[in-house]
């Protein structure tokens, strides 16, 4: 039996990871990672420390409050102020919750650290580390894994990789754990009341003023309230009439535009993306290609492509069919056909002198 800390959220899932592991014999830690104090889910310690005493395992709550904000919230800000749509906890999961799990494997002279994320971590037959698809697809978490290196791989267990959410609260609920009930968390956990532009705003060190809508030529159709308030592919909120439906097509920090146009428009066949992280294989040559099924954002199931590797630490996925709305800042992760991460890397619009270099 090993010793293994488990990653405690306060929810059924990863009291629920504490329990499996608890009952199958091994010793058990319980941690939880307070990285913001200024949200209203305050609760969270007082359930995992609920959890962690009706199973008798040892709990500590680790205030780690500065270095979230450092590596999470100033780049999400930074991130969102310069156009993108950034999804901060892809980078939480590997630069703060892997990071401090690690830290507290090594303090407790543990093996592993275990999450209550819905994904499975296997070792493929060239000893790498990578994680796989969840049994139940709607609640996989790989696409936000993508980024965890070999050795905090090598040293996870995900116990609910081949169970569904209703056999998780079944068990939580035979169990008699206090939070079989609570309801999941659906919104960034330091924006709890999911105004990201309005959080943007407090927290950037620039204005971000008004300025125009223009169509793909450049013509001016209106007024913005600022490129904080809107994301590729969106559609409502906009404040302006045009006729037709309209959409965001693209927005352009450096000039202040956010440029709209048909839905149509927005399907594309090619994506960059850049700050590489490879799981299954070790990472390509410049110039080698591969073949794999390519996630853009959580909920889109893929679409075959093949990816290529660029100077520069860049890929350009080709896909064999249009995508719609890849928005930079998102993640594009690339799954072999067992459903197991190859990598994954970060949408970005390269501009005109790197797009002439890479074509």
């Amino acid at each position: 039996m090993a010793k293994i800390v488990v990653g405690m959220s306060g929810g059924v899932d990863s009291a629920v990871a504490a329990y499996l592991l608890k009952a199958a014999g091994h010793e058990v830690f319980g941690v939880t990672l307070r990285t913001w104090t200024e949200s209203s889910r305050c609760c969270e310690i007082d359930d995992a420390r609920a959890v962690c005493d009706m199973l008798s395992v040892p709990y500590y709550a680790v205030n780690c409050a500065s270095l979230f904000r450092e590596r999470v919230v100033e780049p999400f800000v930074e991130a969102y102020a310069a156009g993108n749509t950034p999804n901060p906890c892809i980078g939480c999961n590997r630069n703060v919750k892997w990071d401090q799990l690690m830290e507290a494997r090594e303090l407790f002279g543990a093996e592993y650290v275990a999450t209550g994320h819905y994904a499975e971590v296997v070792r493929t037959d060239s000893g790498r580390f990578t994680v796989k698809n969840a049994a139940c697809a709607a609640k996989d978490q790989t696409y936000m894994l993508y980024m965890l290196s070999q050795e905090q791989l090598a040293h996870t267990i995900m116990p609910l990789g081949r169970l569904n959410k209703e056999e998780v609260r079944r068990i939580a609920s035979a169990a008699g754990l206090c939070v079989a009930g609570k309801k999941d968390s659906q919104e960034i956990c330091f924006i709890p009341d999911d105004d990201y532009a309005g959080f943007v705003e407090m927290n950037a060190e620039r204005l971000l003023p008004p300025g125009n809508f223009v169509d793909e030529q450049g013509n001016i159709l209106g007024t913005h309230k600022g490129i904080i308030h809107y994301t590729v592919g969106q559609r409502k909120g906009l404040g302006i009439a045009l006729g037709y439906p309209a959409y965001v097509k693209r927005i352009d920090p450096v000039r202040n535009e956010v440029v709209l146009s048909t839905n149509e428009e927005l399907f594309t066949d090619e994506v960059f993306c850049r700050e590489l992280n490879f799981l299954s294989i070790e990472e390509p040559l410049e110039e080698e290609c591969f073949r794999a099924s390519v996630r853009i954002r959580y909920h889109h199931s893929g679409t075959p492509a093949k990816v290529k590797l660029l100077p520069g630490g860049m890929a350009r996925i080709s896909f064999d069919s249009p995508v719609r709305a890849a928005t930079p800042g998102q993640a594009a992760v690339f799954y072999d056909e067992d459903g197991c991460v190859i990598g994954g890397g970060t949408i970005y619009i390269p501009n005109h002198s790197e797009t002439e270099m890479l074509l």
